[in-house]
């Protein structure tokens, strides 16, 4: 495949100030979003305590949700390139406001008891808010994917992986304050409340083009620059669902969101019960904003690294997050000390942001394309989610059969499998970007 040498381009002052504004508010507003979505980490223990449930079942509302979301997001994909991003992120925020509301609500539902009835209504109103959930990263790459060019996409997906990474933050510290100091609900409500102010924001501020805030939309030379073909169903098939560089990317990503929710939707709860710390200790505390931190750096490190040094090639950055995986869960499943699994939490969370960065935050948008960005956004996050499923009820009942000691080994495989893809697309690009 002919490639042609692609330089960064030169943008006004007035156009770099119009998209910030964008890219901000969208920025935090799936930031928000975050919040709204690892609250349940935080409520997980709070939710058996109060009504006696065991891991299995706490396990079904995660399996039931991260399902949902991976399905949801494979069919969302299309729907978000053929309605632009704004009017899906504006869905998806509403949306989720909806349900965090209504999951909190649960507390207040004694009549169902703590029976089966109830376990079904927090999986399906969770589920709900994770399908309209779904939209967010797929609206938010789509949007941009007509506001970036495709050799300035590295170092802004770190901008975006740290905007995200401080709705993270927020819910890590305040949701820990929160379930100790507070009723468990009140880890849903604050979040709901701050996704509706930055929806309003979305509403106001954000726009799919640069020709519809007044400025001209430019080639961004990424998988669909200078297509001229219709987008339809047939056209996402070609580009995403066929393609093989796309579909070895999504295999990649089931075993990220194995590593990824396996590690996020379970950690808390391993350090109340495995190393016995409370979640408003100081130790937690400054564990938990160690570990977003961590995340932040490892987006920005990501970004830069494949711009600057791999020449906007995503899969070897991707393979160094992999193998920082490999490293920091073989010492978790040792568990030499806390100061050791604490260091490994905080470089696991370093290496899960670059490979989710370069992957569902930048492949996305190269191998997508403009065009069919949602598409390859839904493709590779669903696929992340419907590998995080396995991590609900099939972990729940790993962690009641065989304890703790079986956590860290149990994801350490399928990041050993996403390395190896990386190396079989080492210099894999775009068509339109030359990497020598």
């Amino acid at each position: 495949m002919e490639q042609t040498s692609i330089t960064r381009p030169t943008h006004s002052k007035e156009f770099r100030k119009r998209r910030a504004l964008n890219w901000l508010t969208l920025g935090f507003t799936y930031a928000a979003m975050y919040m709204g979505r690892y609250n349940l980490s935080f409520a997980n223990k709070a939710l058996s305590d109060t009504y006696g449930w065991d891991k299995t079942q706490i396990g079904t509302i995660i399996t039931a949700a991260l399902t949902i979301y991976g399905v949801s997001a494979l069919f969302n994909g299309p729907i978000a390139d053929k309605i632009g991003g704004r009017k899906a992120m504006i869905i998806g925020v509403f949306g989720a406001v909806v349900f965090n509301l209504a999951f909190g609500f649960g507390a207040y539902l004694g009549f169902l008891d703590s029976g089966p009835l109830l376990l079904g209504y927090f999986a399906t109103v969770w589920s709900l808010n994770m399908y309209f959930q779904s939209y967010s990263a797929l609206a938010l790459i789509k949007v941009n994917s007509g506001w970036f060019h495709v050799r300035e996409r590295g170092v802004f997906s770190a901008i975006f992986g740290s905007m995200i990474q401080s709705g993270r933050a927020f819910i890590f510290v305040i949701g820990g304050i929160a379930v100790v100091l507070l009723p468990w609900q009140w880890v849903f409500f604050i979040p709901a409340g701050v996704m509706l102010t930055m929806g309003v924001l979305t509403v106001l501020f954000v726009r799919d083009h640069p020709h519809e805030a007044g400025h001209e939309s430019f080639d961004t030379a990424d998988a669909t620059s200078g297509d001229t073909e219709k987008v339809d169903m047939k056209y996402l098939m070609k580009k995403v669902f066929t393609n093989p560089i796309t579909l070895t990317i999504a295999v990649a990503e089931f075993c990220t969101g194995f590593v990824r929710h396996g590690f996020e939707q379970w950690f808390p709860r391993y350090m109340q019960e495995a190393q016995h710390l409370s979640l408003d200790s100081a130790v937690f505390q400054k564990g938990a904003l160690s570990v977003v931190v961590a995340g932040i750096l490892g987006a920005f490190a990501a970004g830069t690294i494949s711009d600057w040094v791999f020449k906007s090639r995503r899969p070897p950055v991707a393979f160094i997050g992999y193998l920082l995986q490999i490293i920091c869960l073989a010492i978790i499943w040792q568990a030499p000390g806390i100061d050791w699994i604490i260091a490994a939490f905080v470089v696991n969370s370093f290496a899960i942001s670059m490979v989710h960065s370069m992957l569902s935050g930048t492949a996305s948008m190269d191998f997508g394309g403009q065009k069919a960005a949602a598409s390859a956004t839904g493709l590779f996050d669903g696929m992340q989610y419907i590998g995080g499923a396995a991590v609900g009820t099939g972990m729940g009942w790993m962690l009641e059969s065989f304890g703790w000691s079986s956590w860290g080994p149990s994801m350490i495989g399928f990041a050993m499998v996403g390395a190896i893809l990386m190396i079989k697309l080492w210099n894999t690009v775009p068509k339109k970007v030359h990497v020598h």
